[in-house]
């Protein structure tokens, strides 16, 4: 069996006293790929050192995280166009929008968010790159600005939203991304999305050190957990988690190049 985390913080000061050991536990439970997800231009260094410490394993996506508005500069854009033709990438992200958060009813915030998540699509655009989206209580404004870069693929990190938005998404070429909420017993509709949905348009996703599963609640989450996600969308759908693995496998492996 083969699973691949298609989005993973491991960067994060969470695993700075045990990152190889994380990184080692997952390769155990057969986790052949960790996507390594960024969220500001200041770690964009120390998850390309991570990736050249694990060159078969670990692969970089770069970029500027809808929740980190205040860390972002105005020159950023042109970093990560500089840092995409310096180091190699398999994605741009972790990009988007999140009107979750409280500063994101302030109409400046907003519309930052919006102006870098179209700049950073632009990016992709001509680097020819898939994109890794974070989209909370935003997707219709997210599906809006994809339908103008209509060469675009990617994921829908975490995706929570309606089964029409999804076919939205599916049909724009862009796969979704399941981790640890679905474990849940009250995420019934979560769930229910899971069992519907093509499997040929999933991707398994931990996000650690966030969003762990039911049987680590409130703990660290890490990419050595991922089997437990597989094993929870093959109990759903009835199926074989090996075919869970297999597929999403292919996902993984054709979205990012890997």
């Amino acid at each position: 069996m083969e699973l691949i985390d298609s989005h993973s913080h491991i960067d994060f000061a969470e695993f700075d006293h045990d990152r190889a050991d994380a990184i080692l536990r997952a390769k155990q439970v057969d986790v052949s790929h960790i996507i390594v997800s960024s969220t500001i231009s200041d770690r964009w260094r120390l998850i390309t050192n991570i990736v050249e410490a694990n060159p078969s394993m670990c692969h970089a996506a770069y970029g500027l995280h809808p929740m980190f508005m205040d860390d972002v500069n105005n020159d950023d854009l042109g970093k990560l166009k500089q840092y995409l033709q310096e180091y190699n990438a398999v994605a741009i992200g972790e990009i988007g929008l999140d009107f979750f958060i409280p500063e994101s009813h302030q109409q400046q915030n907003k519309q930052k968010q919006i102006d870098i998540f179209v700049g950073q699509l632009a990016i992709a655009n001509e680097f020819q790159l898939p994109v890794i989206i974070h989209a909370r209580k935003s997707l219709d404004i997210v599906l809006k600005h994809l339908r103008q870069f209509p060469s675009l693929t990617g994921s829908i990190h975490s995706f929570s939203g309606s089964e029409q938005q999804a076919k939205q998404l599916i049909d724009l070429g862009f796969y979704l991304g399941f981790g640890g909420p679905i474990t849940y017993t009250r995420a019934t509709r979560l769930q229910q999305l899971v069992k519907t949905l093509p499997l040929d348009n999933m991707l398994i996703e931990t996000d650690s050190p966030d969003q762990p599963d039911s049987s680590h609640h409130q703990q660290r989450n890490e990419p050595s957990y991922l089997p437990t996600v597989a094993n929870t969308i093959a109990e759903i759908r009835g199926i074989d988690i090996n075919q869970v693995a297999s597929v999403t496998t292919a996902n993984a492996k054709r979205l990012f190049a890997l």
